[in-house]
């Protein structure tokens, strides 16, 4: 019985794989309510423009007063509630949450920029998450209609504090080093 072997591959043979496969694979998901959330697409070029515009801006102002760290991130509000905000801010006070490589508590601010993908999510469950979890103010960002969603925390409850465009400055009640003349986030062409 003569038994072939499939001819040796070297070290230069690649495996070629497929666009249709490459979409499928689960690298990024949220835990919201013990519920599983998967991150459908990576975002695309005015998502990641405005993220890291927002970047710039908080470290510009305020890199001394806390820490600002980007997406993604795991944020363990507890065992059933792991989320990966856009633009996380924890004030330098309370950076003891920080530890084993991730956050394990409540931070000061969070900002999430929408996508076709996530903006129901990010406008109803996160929000409410974020609210009863007490983050003190909660950000959502459309890169579409150009505006700032800015909700302040106040006796347990969001409240919506403005609605700000890409013409106003942005100020935080919460991160008073903080003032983003929102015209240097939104990026000049979406790029779609």
């Amino acid at each position: 019985m003569n038994r072939s072997r499939p001819p040796a591959r070297s070290r230069n043979d690649k495996v070629k794989e497929q666009q249709e496969s490459y979409s499928l694979i689960e690298e990024r998901y949220e835990i919201i309510g013990g519920v599983r959330y998967d991150f459908l697409s990576s975002p695309k070029y005015a998502h990641q423009k405005m993220l890291t515009n927002f970047h710039l801006a908080f470290h510009s102002a305020c890199s001394q007063e806390g820490e600002i760290l980007l997406a993604p991130m795991d944020v363990h509000f507890d065992e059933n509630n792991i989320v990966q905000p856009d633009v996380i801010y924890i004030a330098s006070e309370r950076l003891d949450m920080i530890h084993d490589g991730f956050i394990f508590g409540v931070p000061d601010l969070l900002v999430e920029i929408l996508s076709e993908s996530t903006g129901r999510h990010d406008k109803k469950v996160k929000k409410e998450l974020y609210e009863q979890f007490g983050v003190k103010e909660y950000w959502l960002a459309d890169p579409i209609y150009r505006t700032v969603d800015q909700f302040v925390l106040r006796e347990g409850r969001y409240e919506l504090a403005a609605t700000l465009s890409e013409g106003d400055t942005l100020t935080s009640p919460t991160v008073p080093c903080l003032a983003i003349d929102l015209s240097t986030i939104f990026p000049e062409n979406l790029r779609q």
